[in-house]
Parts: C-alpha cells; structure tokens; sequence
C-alpha cells in the first residue's frame, strides 16, 4: 500500500522533483503541498494539487505518514522537529542542518518520536557516482591512490537564497554535501586529515566554490572540487590506482581505463617538445597498457523512497543512517574551519 506524503515547500526540490515524483511513484500517494509562497500554492492548484493552508494543518492530518522538507537550509531543524513531534516519518532536503549540533537535534527528535528521519542523499545514484564506486570496489585497477571528484558550471550561485549567508547558502552547502557523501561512500576508512579553500569569484558572502582534500588513514587522498566560474570543465572523476588511472569526462560518459601490464619499457620512444625531448612524460605502448571503456548502469532514483517505505515496514535498513550524516557534516564544519584557519585540521569527531 502506497505512504501518504506531503511535500512542505513547493520550489525547484518541492515541486520539480519531490511532488512530480510523487505524483507517479508506486509507493507514495501525494495528499498535497505546503508553501509559505501564494504563488507557489497558486501553481500547485493549477496542477490540481491540494495545498494545506498551514504547516499546523499539515502536521494535525492524521492521514499523513510521510513528510518531505524542501525548504531554505537554516529552516529545516524547526520544521523536522515539529513533524517528528507530530508522529510523522521525515526526509529532509540537504544540507539536512547547518551544524552538527542541529542534526543531532533531529536525530534525537526521531529517536524520541520512534519516527524514521533521513537525508535525500539523491546523488547516490548518479550514474557516474555508481561508476568510479565500482571500478574500486572490483579492483578493476587496483587499490586506489588518489581520486579527484569535480563539478563545474559558469554561472555563480544560483540566484535566489543559495547566495545567502543567513538562509545557508554556498557550495560547500550546496554542492560538496553530495560529493562529500559520495566520497565516503566510496572510502570506508576512518580520515585523518582535511584541507580546504573555498573562493568568492563571485559571491562575497558565501563560498561560491572550493577544493577540499580528505586525506585517509592509509594515505589515500580523495580530492573534491566545485566551481561556478569554469567556463571549461575538467573530468567529473579522475583516479589513480596502484595498477593504471582510470577517467570520467562527464555525468553520463563512459569510464576510461589504462591497466598497466608491465611497469618497465625496455625502449621508450621520446616525446618532441618545443623546447627538447623527455622520455618521462612520453605515453605509454600497448604492450605495457591495457587501455578499454566501462560504460555506466542505469539507476532510478526513485528507489530512495522505495527503500523509504520498506524501511517504515521494518523491511529494510534506511538508505542514508544517521551516523552517515553526522560523518558528512563533520566534515564540512572542518572545511569551513580550514578555509578560515588557512591550514590542514586534524580529523576529529
């Protein structure tokens, strides 16, 4: 039987995504929406979707099991609390808080309610994500070394509370709670240090980019970058590994792989430069290398809230679990004291 939800914030995550969503899923049964906007109301009506004319209404509809927070990051500890008060289950948006200390306020909300409470940590299923995720776990190149993890647009923060301090806006916020998600998703190991600048090409008030290294206990770095103010974007994912590199131009592109076979090259023909020879940077021969394409699976998103509600039935585990979160968070309150320090912090937690 499908889960009555109810979308609070009816913007680009609320109305896009959420409520179209809903609105076709096989597992949720949209009941309405809520907005602080009219014209937002306005335009769910249009669709013909029913909209609550307050969050009191929302969270007093004993029909409603679900609650979805699509709103401005800084409102989303009161929201979540009192919709974990009111015996609803919560997926909150991300950045789910601006502090460790706020998600921890939820975390024991929903401890205290016997409610589930989650991120929609949506970018799990990105294609390309999935991709380099498999390349490490089959070994396909062997242990890796070094992973560097990027997205880049040219057209600064988008123009509405993103660009604001107060609401908690920035990319680190924005964009680097998903890459950092992944990361750690892709590293299961305990991290020892974090290195972060942030930039403001853009936007004064709040980051509008950065470059972030975790660096792991056994050495391994993984290197995460979000830029606004590239107007040519570097591969989405690059990795060394102790057997060859491995490389993703793109969202949806293929992966490619160079294996080496064998280290040494008895004759290695230079490379002409404009100002001599080098044999070191010269490429690699095919008998040494082994050079193919994996291409990307195909995911549906839309399997975060089918795990969702097997979850409400005692079925499954949560997708995204608190300790998860907390990790994700952890790591960005010491980027921010990186970027502001101007040095390497020490992990701790």
């Amino acid at each position: 039987m499908k889960k009555n939800v109810v979308v609070i914030g009816y913007g680009g995550m609320g109305g896009n995504f959420h409520a179209a969503r809903a609105l076709k899923s096989d597992v949720l049964n949209l009941l309405g929406v809520y907005d602080i906007d009219e014209k937002r109301c306005a335009e769910a009506q249009e669709k013909g979707i029913f909209v609550y004319d307050s969050l009191d209404a929302v969270l007093a509809d004993e029909r409603v099991e679900i609650v979805i927070v699509a709103v401005p990051n800084d409102d989303h500890l009161g929201i979540v609390v009192r919709a974990l008060e009111a015996g609803k289950h919560v997926v909150c948006e991300k950045p789910v808080a601006l502090s460790l200390d706020e998600l921890d306020q939820m975390i024991a909300a929903s401890k205290k309610s016997g409610k589930l409470f989650t991120v929609h940590q949506n970018r799990r299923f990105d294609e390309d994500f999935r991709l380099i995720k498999k390349i490490v776990d089959e070994g396909v190149i062997g242990a890796p070394l070094r992973i560097e993890s990027r997205v880049h647009g040219s057209r600064g923060i988008p123009g509405d509370w993103r660009g604001m301090k107060k609401h908690g806006g920035g990319m680190m916020l924005d964009w680097g709670v998903h890459l950092i998600d992944q990361a750690l998703q892709i590293i299961k190991e305990p991290i020892s240090k974090i290195h972060c600048t942030m930039t403001n090409y853009t936007n004064k008030e709040v980051d509008d980019g950065f470059y972030l290294t975790i660096t792991f206990a056994s050495g391994v770095e993984y290197y995460v970058e979000v830029g606004t103010y590239n107007f040519i974007s570097l591969p989405r994912f690059y990795m060394k590994a102790e057997n060859g590199s491995a490389m993703i131009r793109d969202w949806l592109g293929s992966a490619e792989i160079s294996k080496c076979k064998y280290w040494y090259e008895g004759e290695v023909k230079p490379v002409q430069t404009a100002a001599g020879l080098t044999k070191t940077m010269a490429p690699r021969d095919i008998v040494s290398t082994e050079n193919f394409e994996i291409e990307p699976e195909k995911f549906d998103v839309h399997d975060y809230f089918r795990n969702f509600c097997r979850a409400i039935d005692g079925e499954e585990e949560m997708l995204v679990k608190h300790d998860e979160a907390r990790l994700v968070m952890r790591v960005m309150e010491l980027a921010f004291l990186s970027a502001e320090q101007g040095t390497t912090v020490d992990f701790s937690f």
